[in-house]
This record gives structure tokens, sequence and C-alpha cells, in this order.
């Protein structure tokens, strides 16, 4: 079953979670949650086992939140320890605007 996780539940924890941004890399050099790593999309469908260990959790996000749901489905239904970042890369800049 894939898990998921809110920004600002994920926001609290971010010094110590190992997060990955699967965008696209230019966007990723536009704009990114600190800490993050980016290993676009394709590369973790495609050859998974090149870029994450099935005994470490990740935490993955995209731009909406819905690329990274389908994402984390796949990896977990292969044994990885996934965390979908609900809402993706507009959350976390939405959530930085809230008071």
């Amino acid at each position: 079953l894939m898990k998921s996780i809110t920004i600002e539940e994920m926001k609290k924890q971010l010094s110590t979670i190992t997060l990955i941004d699967i965008r696209d890399n230019y966007k990723y050099i536009i704009g990114k949650i600190p800490t993050a790593i980016n290993i676009p999309m394709n590369f973790l469908l495609v050859n998974p086992e090149n870029y994450l260990k099935k005994n470490q959790k990740y935490y993955i996000y995209c731009e909406y939140g819905t690329r990274s749901e389908k994402l984390c489905n796949k990896l977990s239904n292969l044994g990885y320890d996934v965390v979908n970042v609900i809402g993706g890369y507009n959350e976390y800049k939405l959530s930085n605007h809230r008071t």
C-alpha cells in the first residue's frame, strides 16, 4: 500500500528524510524543495534499482502530486519504501505563502 504525507508533515522532517524531485532537470534548477535531489521520473520507472535501495525510505514529489503518486504506487509494488508528497512542489510553494 502506498504511503502519503502532506507538505506540512514533510516540512517538519525535512532535515532527516531523503527527498526526491522527479520533475525534469530544468524545473528542478528553477526551484525545488530544499534538500531534494533530482532523479527524473523516467529514470526511476526504467531502472529504479540504479537509484534506490529497498532498505531505505524515500519521499517523492513532482509538480502537483499526480505523477509522484503513480510512481510511488509502482515503486511500492516493486518493494520500495516510498512516500508520496501530496500536492508536490506547487503545494510547497503555496504553503510558504500561508500564514
